[in-house]
């Protein structure tokens, strides 16, 4: 269970934003609280114009392009040193196709994320030296490779860094180190992609005077496909060079993007930013997490349709193979969790296996990070030193954790919300000590909703949700607005979609409405007709016959009334068990003898029970805390009288044949609390 915060509005500066521009009282609320007050702000974030800063306050800008215009006037032979994910496929695509066009000699590069890993390797810069390579430019790369550099120096080749990853103490000894994040970096917006990077050196090549409008029209499809691939914030440039990717994108301009669609199912559809982050990012990524992406940015750069359709089957093939060893994967530590349930009470959750592919195991750490709404590493075993993917939760640094925990890796890396490193075998276990002792130390904030406002059900429409068009693209650091419909009575369920998906109509007073429930069955929906519910819930405008009417899509619900800070203070005492927490809050999750019968009363009256936890605690009403419901199904899964199945995403309550008296006594669950709470 999440905590669901509503986000804090001036409702005065509200109220006087949209009478002084004319926008409606939810747009204008909407951004207050995504913090777009100044004058400024408000007209750039609306605006349609092609705002772009001069990419020359970036530092080591004029160096570059000065490098760059001198390769191509003596014909060098140049080589774009990309990355294998979206946002380094993309930036690369652009890069070379911009060198192409201009007349250079210029190839491209792509390490193999299996042979080679992230990033210049030295193998690789020895065959770009026989191929006569004179000058290599990273796009969304370099700022770490100091040493593969220097290497390429020693036989002649000059380097040109593009990237936006942190800088390193060291930096390499380029020609140019193009990085928004130097600390001599004066650049006005910091939160450019690689790809967006890449933009901007091109729009420095083409000078003081460059057409930045021929430039979007040429290459923002590309740019924004590789911004919300890489999932910085949709603001400023990043947002200037979104919305005009879009346009591009759904007017079909490049051969390899739309053949990409079609094999996503969106040909004739309105094409979002999230469906770029869903759909055809998903598939480029699936490319270089399986080895295919050298041929993603040939079918960005083709103009061949019958090519670029049969790379977009590949990589759609690809990501359908990708997918499949996620869930895989998924179900292994599904499996894991049922055998040993302790593994998701640790404040960071690691888990490993044999054999797992290490190109899925960062996007599974997220999956399993989503679920628990805890900092989240996976780990495959495969040879001696094994390799590791983390996901973390705002508000936790998890390379900082990691970097903590140094002594007992080979290698790490990343940045606050993901990490990435090596281990061996033999170290897996006190890693995991020590990272949980580190996070002990420093805790995580507790999982929270974020909800925009409130809504009455009686104000919703559909002017409301067209209106809502205005503040798109949505994405990163400009969220889709989700709001709080609060004490809502279900009064009917239905299956829709063959039985996939749910249909609910919803009341409160005078007002009804009707919401989808998508991916969940009747079968796996806890809540009944008549039980009173909170929505968090996001709004659109369906066409349908040339028709227009509201879609309310419902994102999360719990009942209402939840005292989520009784549950989550007892949750964090129920699994530290003790560890660093006082003896009188591990007392306050001891049960006595009623509430125990009050539980098992229940669950006998019910056969068992099916749904999650947080559900049982609401049904039965009587005051149990949710640290006490965990001590007291503990308690009696090891006393035999009932058997718990809890994975990742069911848990199953099944009651045991018990033909002796049961001592609650003897249970070591409550001995160890009851001696943690006395020797305080």
């Amino acid at each position: 269970m999440k905590k669901w915060i509503t986000q804090k509005l001036n409702k005065d500066n509200a109220v006087s934003v949209s009478q002084r521009y004319d926008l409606p009282m939810l747009i204008a609320m909407l951004l207050d609280i995504r913090g777009i007050t100044q004058e400024q702000e408000i007209i750039d974030f609306l605006s349609e114009e092609t705002l772009t800063a001069s990419p020359f306050e970036i530092r080591d800008m004029d160096k570059a392009v000065e490098r760059i215009r001198r390769a191509i006037e003596d014909g060098e032979r140049i080589c774009v040193y990309g990355d294998f994910d979206a946002d380094g496929v993309t930036s690369t695509a652009l890069l070379y196709s911009y060198l192409s066009d201009i007349g250079a000699d210029v190839m491209y590069y792509i390490p193999s994320r299996e042979t080679e890993g992230y990033g210049m390797n030295m193998d690789a810069v020895s065959k770009l030296y026989e191929s006569g390579v004179k000058l290599i430019v990273t796009v969304d790369n370099g700022i770490a490779a100091a040493d593969e550099i220097a290497y390429a120096k020693s036989l002649g080749i000059d380097t040109v860094v593009t990237d936006h990853h942190a800088v390193p103490e060291v930096i390499p000894d380029a020609v140019a180190v193009v990085d928004l994040h130097r600390a001599d970096c004066n650049s006005s917006f910091k939160e450019l992609s690689g790809v967006g990077v890449a933009f901007k050196l091109v729009q420095a090549i083409e000078g003081e005077y460059a057409d930045a409008d021929a430039l979007l029209e040429n290459y923002s499809d590309l740019a924004a496909i590789g911004t919300v691939g890489d999932i910085v914030p949709l603001r400023g440039e990043n947002r200037v060079l979104v919305k005009n990717g879009l346009m591009h994108i759904n007017n079909g301009d490049r051969i390899g993007i739309a053949a990409l669609s079609a094999e996503a199912g969106l040909s004739g559809k309105q094409i979002s930013a999230g469906n770029l982050s869903f759909t055809l990012v998903p598939r480029i990524n699936a490319g270089g997490r399986l080895g295919l992406s050298k041929k993603s940015v040939s079918m960005l750069l083709t103009e061949d349709e019958e090519y670029a359709a049969d790379i977009a089957a590949e990589l759609s093939s690809d990501n359908v193979e990708r997918q499949q060893l996620e869930r895989e994967i998924l179900s292994d530590i599904d499996d894991l969790i049922r055998e040993d349930p302790s593994i998701v009470n640790n404040r960071v959750i690691v888990v490993y296996g044999e054999g797992w592919h290490k190109g899925v195991i960062g996007i599974v750490a997220s999956r399993v990070k989503e679920v628990y709404s805890k900092p989240a590493i996976v780990i495959t075993l495969d040879g001696e030193v094994c390799r590791a993917s983390g996901r973390s939760v705002s508000g936790f640094s998890l390379i900082d954790a990691v970097f903590a925990c140094s002594d007992y890796l080979v290698q790490c890396g990343g940045h606050p919300m993901a990490v990435g490193f090596g281990v061996t075998r033999e170290n897996i276990e006190p890693f995991i000590e020590a990272i949980n002792d580190y996070a002990a130390r420093h805790p995580a904030p507790a999982p929270a909703l974020q909800l925009d406002c409130k809504l009455n059900p009686a104000q919703l429409s559909v002017s409301m949700a067209a209106d809502l068009r205005m503040l798109e693209p949505y994405g990163a650091g400009n969220p889709t607005p989700l709001f709080g419909l609060y004490n809502m009575t279900i009064r009917d369920i239905r299956e829709i979609g063959g039985g996939k998906h749910l249909r609910l109509t919803l009341a409160r007073g005078e007002s009804t409405v009707v919401a989808m429930r998508f991916s969940t069955t009747l079968k796996e929906f806890p809540y009944t007709v008549d039980d009173v519910v909170d929505l968090a819930v996001t709004l659109d405008v369906n066409v349908y016959n040339h028709t227009e009417s509201l879609s309310v899509f419902i994102r999360d619900i719990r009942f209402s009334g939840v005292d989520e800070e009784d549950y989550i203070s007892t949750k964090e005492i129920f699994e530290g068990r003790g560890d660093r927490i006082p003896g009188a809050a591990v007392a306050s999750i001891i049960p006595d003898r009623e509430e125990f019968a009050v539980v098992y009363r229940f669950l006998r009256a019910n056969g068992g029970y099916r749904f999650s936890l947080d559900i049982l605690l609401y049904r039965l009403s009587c005051g149990i805390s949710y640290g006490k419901l965990r001590v007291i199904l503990e308690c009696m899964n090891e006393l035999g009288l009932i058997r718990i199945y809890e994975g990742m995403y069911s848990c199953k309550i099944e009651l045991c044949q018990v033909d002796r008296k049961v001592n609650l006594n003897d249970s070591l669950i409550i001995q160890k609390l009851r001696e943690v709470s006395e020797n305080e």
